[in-house]
């Protein structure tokens, strides 16, 4: 039990690291997205909690605030800068998806729906590829000190996620 448990809160820090991100894939298949979107809407993500307009604006928010939790020090900036470039890319890059899949929406039958499903999930994996590696060469630049607040930080923001998580779940139970 206590591995899945250590597994599960290892895998919610990541997600909480991409901005929730999965939260967005979490959604129930048969939710109905915007018949229509305009050119200048935001993101299908826009009833999500978390502030920012658009999965980028969150994730520049999530940037700043990690830079600051983290404590990143000027000798560990370039490290910073290529991981945050990738947190950049990555949203960038589910922005698109997620306006795409709420685009075609509307006409998709129910297996159309599946494989767009699924094709989220396998580009937020992709994604954590590339994140992971980014991450490590920035945990490795870091002394033990900051390692260990590192680890807190994303202790306390899987705890913070899987809380989130559990709410909505509840949530959504209660309403039915």
């Amino acid at each position: 039990m206590k591995t899945i448990r250590s597994s599960h809160l290892a895998s919610a820090a990541v997600v909480a690291l991409l901005a929730l991100s999965a939260a967005a894939l979490a959604q129930p298949a048969q939710s109905p997205a915007p018949a229509a979107p305009t050119a200048a809407a935001s993101s299908p993500m826009t009833s999500h909690p978390v502030p920012g307009k658009n999965m980028e604006e969150r994730v520049e928010n999530h940037i700043k605030q990690l830079h600051a939790q983290l404590q990143i020090t000027p000798a560990e900036q370039p490290q910073w800068d290529q991981f945050a470039q990738v947190m950049r890319e990555n949203a960038r890059d589910m922005d698109q998806a997620f306006l795409q899949r709420a685009q075609q929406y509307p006409t998709m039958n129910a297996m159309q729906n599946m494989q767009s499903y699924e094709q989220m999930a396998e580009a937020h994996v992709q994604h954590l590829q590339k994140l992971v590696p980014a991450f490590d060469n920035l945990y490795n630049a870091m002394p033990e000190g900051q390692k260990k607040l590192t680890d807190q930080v994303f202790r306390a923001n899987a705890a913070r996620h899987a809380a989130q998580s559990h709410h909505g779940a509840n949530a959504t139970a209660t309403a039915k």
